[in-house]
C-alpha cells in the first residue's frame, strides 16, 4: 500500500553580509510576533477565561503589521508560521502539563530559527543554492541528491551560537512500505556505561566511543573559567563565548554522528528491536545520574531507531518501564522479590543460573518484546 511519507535533509548555508542582516532581521521579526501573541493569548485568559485562537492570531497580525511597518519587510509566511508554532505550543501543554507553559523567546539564547512553506515554488533548490522568500539564492552545500519524485514542502532556516547558518528542507514522497516479518530479534537493556546491554554478542557497545561531554568536561570547565572573567557585551566576551560555545557543538556532533552510526547498524541486522520505555528525565533527577544519563542521550538514540526501522518496514517495540526486567530470570522465568542497583550480578535459586544483571534484562526485554508482537 503506497502512503505518503515525509523526510528532512539539513544543509549548511553560506549567505552574503547583506542576506545575513535579512535574516537577522527575519529572526527578530519572528521573535516578536511569538511574544507577542503568546503575551495576547495569556492575558486574554486572565481576563475573559478564553484564549486566542490561531485564527484570531492570525487576522490581527494584519492590523499588527499596520503597526509595525517593519514586519512587511521579511517573510510573511514565515510570522504565520510563529503563530503556528505558539499554538502547537499551547496544545502540548494542554496534552501534557509537563511540557511547560510556552516561554517567551529571548535574544540571548544565540540560537535563532524561522520555518517558511513552500508555496507556488517560493522556495526551491538550483544549482547549488537554496532560493528563499524575500532572502534570495542562497549557497548551500548540498551533501546529498534529493530523489527523484521529493517534492518540497517547507525550509527552517536556523544560525546557531558559534554563528553558522543551517537549512532544514523538509520533503514530502509517497513509498510503498512492506512490513516485514520479524526474524532477528534484539533486546537492548539502557546502561550508562555502555549506552546499552545488548541480548545478542554481535552487537555490543564500544566505551571508548561514548562519553563525549565526560572527556570535554575539563577543557569546556577551562574555558568556561575565562568566559566567566569577561566582561558582557565586550568584543572579547563574544569571541570567548563562541568558543565555549565551539566545545558544546562539537561534543553535541560527535554523539549525533556515533548514534547515527550505531543506530544504523542495528536497523539494517534486525527486523525487531525491543527496548524499556523509560523516562529518561525522571531518572536524571530520581538517581542524580543527570550527566551521565544526558551525555548518552537515549532518548535521542531511540528516535533514530525508530525512524531507520521504519523507513524499512521494521518495528520498534517498547516494553512497559514497569517490567522486572532485570528481577527475572531468563532460563526459568523465576521472579526475584528484591534486587538492589548495587547488585550487578545474581544466581537464580530455581534453576541456578548465573546473570549478568544488564545482560539478563536485555535477554528478558526480548522476550516480552516478542511476547507483545506475536501474542
Amino acid at each position: 500500500m503506497t502512503q505518503v511519507n515525509h523526510k528532512a535533509y539539513k544543509f549548511r548555508i553560506y549567505p552574503n553580509p547583506e542576506q545575513q542582516v535579512l535574516l537577522a532581521r527575519t529572526f527578530g521579526c519572528v521573535r516578536l510576533v511569538y511574544n507577542h501573541y503568546l503575551e495576547a493569548k495569556t492575558k486574554s485568559y486572565e481576563e475573559t477565561g478564553k484564549s486566542l485562537s490561531y485564527t484570531k492570531c492570525a487576522a490581527d497580525l494584519v492590523a499588527f503589521k499596520k503597526e509595525k511597518p517593519f514586519l512587511r519587510e521579511v517573510d510573511s509566511i514565515a510570522l504565520q508560521q510563529a503563530l503556528r508554532h505558539l499554538d502547537a505550543a499551547f496544545q502540548n501543554f494542554f496534552r501534557d502539563k509537563k511540557v511547560g507553559y510556552p516561554k517567551f523567546k529571548s535574544r540571548k539564547q544565540h540560537h535563532d530559527s524561522y520555518s517558511s512553506v513552500c508555496v507556488n515554488n517560493n522556495i526551491r533548490l538550483e544549482r547549488g543554492t537554496l532560493v528563499l522568500p524575500k532572502v534570495g539564492k542562497v549557497r548551500i552545500k548540498q551533501h546529498r541528491i534529493i530523489p527523484e519524485g521529493y517534492v518540497l514542502k517547507s525550509v527552517t532556516v536556523s544560525k546557531t551560537p558559534t554563528g553558522k547558518y543551517y537549512a532544514s528542507v523538509l520533503f514530502e514522497y509517497e513509498a510503498e512500505i512492506q512490513p516485514v516479518e520479524p526474524a532477528t530479534i534484539i533486546g537492548l537493556d539502557f546502561s550508562m556505561q555502555n549506552l546499552f546491554v545488548s541480548s545478542e554478542d554481535e552487537i555490543q557497545v564500544d566505551e571508548q566511543f561514548l562519553h563525549y561531554y565526560r572527556k570535554a568536561q575539563d577543557k569546556l570547565a577551562r574555558q568556561q573559567r575565562i568566559l566567566s572573567h569577561r566582561k558582557k557585551g565586550s568584543h572579547r566576551y563574544d569571541e570567548q563565548r563562541r568558543k565555549v560555545a565551539l566545545l558544546h557543538e562539537k561534543i553535541a556532533n560527535q554523539r549525533k554522528d556515533y548514534l547515527h552510526k550505531q543506530s544504523r547498524q542495528i536497523a539494517n541486522a534486525y527486523d525487531l528491536v525491543c527496548v524499556e520505555d523509560l523516562n529518561m528525565q525522571d531518572m536524571s533527577q530520581a538517581l542524580n545520574f543527570g550527566k551521565s544519563v544526558s551525555d548518552n542521550a537515549w532518548g535521542m538514540f531511540l528516535r533514530f531507531l525508530d525512524y531507520k526501522l521504519a523507513e524499512q518496514g521494521k518495528m520498534l517495540v517498547k516494553v512497559d518501564k514497569w517490567f522486572p526486567s532485570s528481577k527475572t530470570c531468563h532460563e526459568c522465568g523465576y521472579v526475584l522479590e528484591e534486587l538492589s542497583l548495587s547488585t550487578r550480578n545474581w544466581e537464580c535459586p530455581v534453576c541456578h543460573a548465573v546473570h549478568d544483571r544488564d545482560r539478563n534484562a536485555a535477554k528478558n526485554i526480548k522476550i516480552e518484546g516478542m511476547r507483545m508482537v506475536f501474542a
